[in-house]
This record gives structure tokens, C-alpha cells and sequence, in this order.
């Protein structure tokens, strides 16, 4: 099984990729641009105004002048109160909607990943990619979008209003813009990887913190509180110390790019005090050059500040971008299957996780008839439950082939060869939603009568009726409020109410005590007379009754045969059956 390492693209490719995100919404990002187009038109105007205010109102006096200022003022911040509302509104509106199909499209992929990406992805990152690097998109999307193209119009229309007024003294601002583009690229690389660094000390903190949570019983009965606040600290730190090199880089940048604008400007106060430049230009275009010159001041301000957010939104996009380029399960099948009869047959089966770490697997032949119960037994890491989860196709094999009813099951559509399978495993996974959801998880217009009669068979039924709410009690996180032996028999009864042809019982009693194991040992045996079981087991009493019972060790089989050949034959199985009866 190999893996392909993500594809790196460059900023701009990232801002490309996400702009077609935007597409959909292009009437709404569009009227948002026009309305930025507006905003930015009323700063150059407040500098234009200047100039009438000065040679009008002051030096000629003219009462039309002074009559029409304070209209025009009012005027010019209507327009302005209201171009930025919608502005403001409109990038906020398609920015969501955004975040809500890249959400959307996450999820979708999580839950058609193949399962050797969730053996290699810790819980805590991926959680961090769906909630804390989307964000960081939105916030690029929202804040930076509207900073960049709002004060960049801004910054334009003042210099063009400057040039306007005096191309000589505008000139000596524009030198200055080489400078800062250098400082500002410089900066952009910094920010963009320390953002990846941010986001990768996130998913830390957030999978500490998940695990805490799963296992506060452990730490507790343990007394690992110090230890994993320890831990804790070390990555809180971590996080700390790039958010403050990320804080410093802004910091310092800021007041680098300001005194690089402000030298410009200052000379040009100075050039436009000589006699010969004050001739060619009136006081109320002086004071219209000056202020204009002051408000390029802000905007100039706001863009070194968002290159921070910026950054840290490509970062994130590219962050989200590598999950969802993530190869999907493959799924090869073309045929479909109505209801198998349960023949099953592994034929020279050979698998590993890794090529570097040899075969788990090593050329597997069994032939299983329809309605058998065939028992797995052995040391733990014997292949055991790699051999059943790879019936399943959870994982796809390196050699051999493994048919159900003489069909290979990679020519088989995964709906339509899971659907053929239940699966009750060691370690039940309940969801945080009413027994009855649970019982009936994964099946559509399931009656309530059916749910009692599962729970019923599973013996589950007795405790059910004890629960405030019956049936339609919540059970928690992952059934927390109920006991480790209800949980299983939760899972006994999803799996007697899917009724599949074939069944996988991953050590499904083990939680139970003796007088509940055997109520639904027996409940198992009776289903078991009409499909096709394969048992997990460690305690070899459960499995007695079993077909064929295969020995395994190191991914090969040692023995097959009934418990009573295996013992006669006292190899292996009658070493673990002896180890066992001593240990009971």
C-alpha cells in the first residue's frame, strides 16, 4: 500500500483554486466589488473636497462654494456609510457560503477515505483542518479580501488624484513603492510559513486535548495529571512561540513600511515649501496634495497588517486543499449482489500495511460454505482481524483473491459487498443519539416493533425499558452513560436487525457478564444457523461450538478442525485451550 505525498502550489494557484469557489456566488462578489469600487472612490473624494473647501470657502469666499461644501460632505458619507455596508455584508455572505461548501466537501471526503489514511492521521489534526484552518480561509476570504482590494482602489485613486494635482511631487512618492513591495515579499514568506507552523501546533493542541477527553478515566485511575499537563504545556508553548514570531514579524513590519512611506512624504512637504513650487499650485491644491498624502497613510496600514491574515489563509487553504486531494477509496466493483448466499473463499491471500514492514498476511487459502460459523483464534497480532476486516475490503490486497459466492470481491460494488456484511466489533462505536437511532444506524424505514425484536434477541430489551426514555433515551458520547456490557449488546442488536447473510463477530461478548454471555450466546447461535459467521475469539469456551476453528500465528495458518480434532491433535489450540481452563 502506497501513499502519494500532496501536490505543493504556490500561492497564487491556491487563491486561483479557491476563487472558483466563489464562482456561484459571482453576481454577489461582483456587486461587493462594485460597492468596494464606491468606497474607495468617496476616500479620494474626501481629499478631492479638500481643495474647493480651501481656494472656495477660504481664499475666494465664494458663497456658492460655502453653501455647497457642507451638501456635498453629508453627500459623500452617505454614500460612504452605505457602500461600506454592503461591501462589509456581501464578502461576509459569499465568504460563508464558502466555508460551508469546503466544510461540506471535507466531510464528504473524511467519510470516503480508506482506512489506511485514518491509521496514519491523528483524530485532533483532522478536527483542526475542518474547524480552526477553515476559519483561518474565511478570515482571508472576509477581512483580507476586503482589505486588499478596498484600500489597494483606495491607495490608487489617491495617487491618481495626487498625480493630478502635481506629477512632480507625486513622483517622489512612488519611489517609495519598490521598497515596499521588496519588504512586503520578504514578509509574505515569513508570514505564510509561520502560519503552517500555527496550524500544525493547532492540531497538536487539539489532539492532546481530544485524547484527554476520551481517556480521563485513564489518567485519572493512572495519575497522569501532571504528566499530561506536562505535555500539554510543551505543545501550548509551541503554539505560543509561533503565534508570538508571527506577532513580532507584524510588529515590526508595520512601523518599517510606515517610515519608508512617511521619508517619502516628508521630502515632498519639503519640496512643495520652495518658492518655485509653491508658484505653480494654489493653497486649496496644496492641502488637497497633503491630505491625500496622510490618507494613503491608513490603507498602507491596514495592507501590512492583513499580509499576516492573508498568508495564514493561504497556508490554510492549502492545508484544506490537501485533504481534499486526498485519494477517495477505491472502488473498483461493477457488479451488484442481491443477497449472498455466504460461500466464501480466500485464495493465497497475502497483505501488508507497509512495504518496508513485510507481510502481515502470508498466503491465506480457506473455503468457507454457506451457514457455516468459523472461529479465528490465536495470539494477538496473529492476523486475525486484519483476515476478516479485509473480507470488507477496508483494505485492499497485495496477492490472491477473496470471493463471495464465487465472485471476486474487487469486481463487486462496495455498497453491494458491505451490504452483505454486520459487523459487531471489540470496541463498540455508539453515536451520540437515542438507542433506537443506534439499533437501526444505517437502515432506512425501519418500524419500532422491528427495533424491540432486535433488542429482544440481543438481550438488550430488559435494560432499555428500565431507561427514563425507553428507546428514545440519549446514550452520550459514544454510549458513554450506559455500561461497557450494554453497549455490546447495542451492537448485537444493529447487527440482528441488519440481517445480513454474513456476519462478523470481533470477540462480540466480551464485555459480558457470564449469565447476559450466555442468554445471547444462545440469541447468536440461533442467527447463526442462517448465515455465514466468522468469530473472532479469545476465550476458546465461546467458540466450541464452531465449525472449524482456524489457529493462526504470524499471519499464517498453523492448524484447522473442530475443537475437538484441534485438541486430540494437541498442538497449538490445545496449548491456548489448557492455558486458558488453568487461567479459569
Amino acid at each position: 500500500m502506497t501513499t502519494h505525498p500532496p501536490v505543493t502550489l504556490t500561492a497564487k494557484q491556491l487563491y486561483l483554486r479557491l476563487l472558483t469557489y466563489v464562482k456561484p456566488y459571482w453576481f454577489a462578489f461582483a456587486a461587493t466589488i462594485l460597492a468596494m469600487v464606491v468606497f474607495a472612490g468617496t476616500e479620494t473624494g474626501m481629499a478631492a473636497l479638500m481643495k474647493p473647501l480651501m481656494d472656495g470657502s477660504f481664499v475666494e469666499r465664494d458663497p456658492d462654494t460655502i453653501k455647497l461644501i457642507p451638501l456635498l460632505l453629508i453627500g459623500l458619507f452617505l454614500i460612504r456609510g452605505v457602500s461600506s455596508f454592503f461591501t462589509t455584508y456581501g464578502l461576509g455572505w459569499v465568504a460563508r457560503n464558502v466555508i460551508r461548501q469546503l466544510r461540506e466537501e471535507m466531510f464528504q471526503r473524511l467519510i470516503t477515505l480508506p482506512s489506511s489514511f485514518f491509521d496514519r492521521s491523528a483524530s485532533g489534526q483532522l478536527m483542526s483542518k475542518v474547524l480552526y484552518d477553515v476559519e483561518q480561509v474565511a478570515s482571508a476570504a472576509t477581512d483580507a479580501v476586503l482589505t486588499v482590494i478596498r484600500d489597494t482602489l483606495t491607495i490608487i485613486g489617491l495617487l491618481a488624484w495626487m498625480i493630478y494635482l502635481n506629477g512632480f511631487l507625486s513622483l517622489i512618492i512612488l519611489v517609495t513603492v519598490p521598497f515596499i513591495a521588496i519588504l512586503v515579499f520578504q514578509i509574505s514568506r515569513r508570514f505564510r510559513r509561520l502560519s503552517k507552523n500555527i496550524q500544525t501546533s493547532m492540531g497538536d493542541v487539539s489532539h492532546v486535548c481530544s485524547e484527554i477527553i476520551e481517556g480521563h478515566r485513564e489518567v485519572k485511575t493512572f495519575g497522569s495529571q501532571e504528566f499530561e499537563g506536562k505535555r500539554f504545556d510543551k505543545i501550548n508553548k509551541m503554539n505560543r512561540n509561533q503565534q508570538m514570531k508571527k506577532i513580532t514579524t507584524e510588529a515590526i513590519s508595520q512601523p518599517i513600511i510606515q517610515m519608508i512611506t512617511v521619508f517619502g512624504l516628508a521630502i515632498v512637504i519639503y519640496l512643495a515649501t520652495i518658492p518655485d513650487v509653491l508658484a505653480t499650485i494654489t493653497v486649496g491644491s496644496f492641502i488637497s496634495f497633503v491630505t491625500a498624502m496622510f490618507m494613503i497613510l491608513t490603507p498602507l496600514k491596514r495592507l501590512t497588517k492583513v499580509n499576516s491574515k492573508l498568508q495564514a489563509g493561504i497556508a490554510a487553504a492549502e492545508s484544506v486543499f490537501n485533504l481534499l486531494d486526498e485519494e477517495v477509496e477505491m472502488d473498483t466493483g461493477h457488479l451488484s449482489l442481491s443477497r449472498a448466499k455466504g460461500h466464501i473463499e480466500y485464495k493465497n491471500v497475502s497483505f501488508s500495511y507497509d512495504d518496508n514492514n513485510g507481510n502481515v498476511l502470508e498466503n491465506i487459502s480457506i473455503e468457507i460454505q454457506p451457514g457455516q460459523t468459523i472461529a479465528f483464534v490465536g495470539h494477538s497480532g496473529s492476523g486475525k482481524t486484519t483476515l476478516v476486516g479485509l473480507l470488507a475490503r477496508f483494505y485492499n490486497i497485495d496477492h490472491g483473491q477473496i470471493l463471495v459466492d464465487g465472485i471476486d470481491t474487487k469486481t463487486l460494488k462496495l455498497t453491494e459487498l458491505r451490504r452483505q456484511i454486520s459487523l459487531v466489533n471489540q470496541q463498540v462505536v455508539l453515536f451520540n443519539d437515542t438507542i433506537a437511532n443506534n439499533i437501526s444506524y444505517g437502515q432506512q424505514y425501519i418500524s419500532e416493533s422491528d427495533i424491540i425484536a432486535a433488542a429482544k434477541s440481543a438481550h438488550a430489551w430488559d435494560f432499555i425499558q428500565r431507561l427514563p426514555n425507553g428507546l428514545h433515551t440519549e446514550v452520550g458520547e459514544n454510549g458513554v452513560l450506559l455500561s461497557g456490557g450494554q453497549r455490546q449488546r447495542l451492537a448485537i442488536a444493529r447487527a440482528l436487525l441488519r440481517d445480513s447473510p454474513i456476519l462478523i463477530l470481533d470477540e462480540a461478548t466480551s464485555a459480558l457478564d457470564t449469565e447476559a454471555e450466555r442468554h445471547i450466546q444462545a440469541a447468536l447461535e440461533n442467527l447463526m444457523h442462517q448465515r455465514t459467521t466468522l468469530v473472532i475469539a479469545h476465550r476458546l469456551s465461546t467458540i466450541e461450538k464452531a465449525d472449524k476453528i482456524i489457529v493462526m500465528h504470524n499471519g499464517r495458518i498453523l492448524e484447522t478442525g473442530t475443537h475437538a480434532e484441534l485438541i486430540d491433535n494437541g498442538s497449538h489450540y490445545a496449548d491456548l485451550h489448557r492455558l486458558q481452563f488453568q487461567e479459569q
